[in-house]
Order: structure tokens, then sequence, then C-alpha cells
């Protein structure tokens, strides 16, 4: 009957604290007192019982006054501890709550701040948890340093000998860790990329999975998990795909080398006209041709074109290449190679009508006596 009303007392507390407070763990505290309270009540009652046998005898008069104050001598410096210890309690139960109170408040506004509810002008919603990760645990400093004198036993040798210790473990052991953290909090505030864009470090090239404290997680062209320590990243120049090719575009380019026989206009046309073939490249803005340089066999023409998807980059400079060869083959247009002698007798271009040779496919037995097996 007790047990029904209490519990029905703990969910009205519930959901008259709009569940700040739940029922499951006030049930649990109450389970624990009540243990408690039933095991001192038990230890009390042995005692006197033992206080009463023993007292009833002269001779074991002196046995039962000493087993009663063994048991009872610490009950009462317990409780003499617990009443002096109240205030302090009430302290730092009031500066749990209001710490907890205060946190709860700091994630709704930085929640509304990730869901675009609430807008700061030069806030950027991915900053919204990183800050919030930062004021959290600034305020539960602050909440620790308040509540450290009225902790017992802090103001003890054993307790801050302990401190200084554990303090000394965490400064000589986490340095690397400590690094990691500063450099991915001062990745997100950089917006160096977000997740979802296309990057490269170094040799890494992928997609941005996840983002997290002491590690960014890529996936590479070819499905591979790469783990970047974000102390890497930190030091390291990025190359983000991504950031401006939705509004702007980015500019795929490629290289051919051109005699100096052909006319620079017909190049021009012809490098065009490929980029115009490649389904994915933009029409608008147009694509443009550069000379980068006058080599000392052959004119380098550099084609850019925009493309917004950089997803599809690698089949888009595949078809571009294809189309390149395949224009400068309809034209009979040689393209050089980096450096060579003298020119062969035959212009080094497919024929039209060898564009679509089949491939020769060799039996095993062919195969085996290529390679001088038996």
């Amino acid at each position: 009957m007790l047990q029904n009303w209490i519990k029905k007392r703990i969910e009205s507390v519930e959901n008259k604290s709009f569940k700040l407070i739940q029922s499951g763990h006030l049930w649990k505290a109450f389970n624990i007192l009540f243990k408690t309270l039933r095991i001192a009540i038990s230890v009390l009652l042995i005692a006197f019982f033992l206080n009463y046998i023993l007292g009833i005898f002269p001779w074991t008069n002196n046995v039962a006054t000493y087993t009663l104050k063994l048991f009872l001598d610490p009950i009462i410096s317990m409780g003499n501890g617990i009443l002096h210890f109240l205030p302090s309690l009430a302290f730092l139960i009031v500066i749990f709550l209001v710490t907890r109170y205060l946190l709860k408040l700091i994630k709704l506004l930085f929640t509304g701040l990730q869901n675009g509810d609430i807008i700061i002008k030069n806030f950027y919603p991915d900053w919204a948890m990183p800050t919030f990760r930062i004021l959290r645990i600034l305020v539960i400093a602050f909440a620790l340093v308040i509540a450290y004198p009225y902790i017992p036993g802090s103001s003890s040798s054993a307790f801050k000998g302990v401190s200084v210790f554990m303090g000394l473990l965490l400064s000589l052991g986490s340095s690397s860790f400590i690094s990691n953290v500063i450099a991915g909090y001062s990745l997100t505030y950089r917006r160096a990329f977000i997740r979802g864009d296309r990057i490269k470090v170094n040799e890494s090239d992928g997609f941005v999975e996840e983002q997290s404290l002491l590690v960014t997680r890529l996936r590479s062209l070819k499905a591979e998990e790469i783990v970047i320590p974000n102390s890497v990243l930190i030091n390291s120049s990025i190359l983000n795909y991504t950031s401006c090719a939705k509004e702007q575009g980015l500019v795929m380019h490629t290289v051919v080398g051109i005699g100096y026989e052909t006319p620079w206009r017909q190049v021009d046309a012809m490098l065009k006209l490929a980029a115009d073939r490649t389904e994915g490249l933009l029409k608008d803005p147009p694509p443009y041709v550069l000379k980068l340089s006058l080599g000392d066999f052959a004119v380098n023409y550099e084609i850019n074109a925009f493309c917004s998807d950089v997803s599809r980059m690698h089949f888009f400079y595949n078809d571009l290449h294809q189309n390149i060869l395949d224009v400068f083959n309809e034209n009979n247009v040689q393209i050089m190679t980096p450096a060579y002698v003298m020119d062969p007798p035959e212009p080094k271009v497919v024929p039209e009508d060898q564009w679509n040779t089949p491939v020769k496919a060799g039996t095993r037995d062919e195969g085996r006596e290529m390679r001088g097996e038996r």
C-alpha cells in the first residue's frame, strides 16, 4: 500500500517537472534509502538484543556495555557527520540542479540554432553543437570549482594528493589527445569543409563522412574509409572541390600538346567541341582554351570546362579525354608526345575505319604460350 502511494507521488513529480526529473531515478533512490534504513534498523535491534541478554548477568554486564558501544559509536559518529554535512549537501544539490537545468536550456538554444529555428547573424548552424560542447565543459568546470570546498574530505592531504596525481597523469598522457581535440574545433570554426564535401588532403581524396573531435573520416572514390587525425588536417593544405562548385562551378582542365603546323584557332575549336560533347559539363559559362606554353616541339593547350557535380568528376574526365581523341582523329590532327626526334612517315592518328576495331580474345593455350607456360 505504502509502495503504491510512493510510486504515484513520484510519477506526479515527473509530470509536474515536465519530465526533467525522471521517476525511475527517484524510485531507485528510494529503494537504496529503504535498504539502508532496513540494514541500520536490523543492526540496532541485534545490538540492543545482545545488550539486553548480556546485561542480565552481572559477569557479562561489562561485555554488554562494550558491545553496545561497539555498534553505537560508529552510528553516532556517522550521524554527527551527516548532520554536519547536511548544509554542504544541500548546497551541492542546489549546484547540481542549477547546473543541470542550465545545461538543458543551453542545449535547447543551440538545438534551435542547429535546426535553423533560431538565427544569429554570422553564426553557422554547423557551429551549434561544437559550441554547446565547449560551453558544457566550461559550465561543468565552473560548477566543480564552486562545489569543491563542500565535497567531503576535499581539505584532506590525501584528497589533494590524489587530485595532483590525476592532473599530472592527464597532462602527461593526453598531449596528442588534446591537440587533436583543439584541431577538431579549429577545423569546425574555420569551415574548411563540411560533411558531404569532396576534399583532398595530401594524397587522400574522398568525401567527408564524419568529422569528430579526434579524427575526420573520408570515403574514397573506391569506397575505402580514410581516417585522418585532426592534428594532421590542421597542418595540411586542404583542397575542397565542393565549396564553390554548386554556385560558381568547378573548372575541370586537361592539357594536350599539338604541333606548330596546326593553326591554334583550329585547336581551340576542336577542344571546345570535345568539351561540348561531354555530358555533365556546363554550357554556361562556356568552356575556354589557354595556351600554357610554347614547347620545343608542340604548343601546350589547356581546355577548361565547368561542372557542378564533383562526385562524377572522374567520369567527366574520362568522357572528355575520349571526345578529345575522337575529335582530333576526325580532323586528322596529331596529338604530340612530350618529346620526339622526328616525324614518322605516317601520321600518328587512328583512321576512322579502325575506331571500332574488335578486341581479339585469345584462347587459354595461346595465352600460356605467350607467357612461356606449358
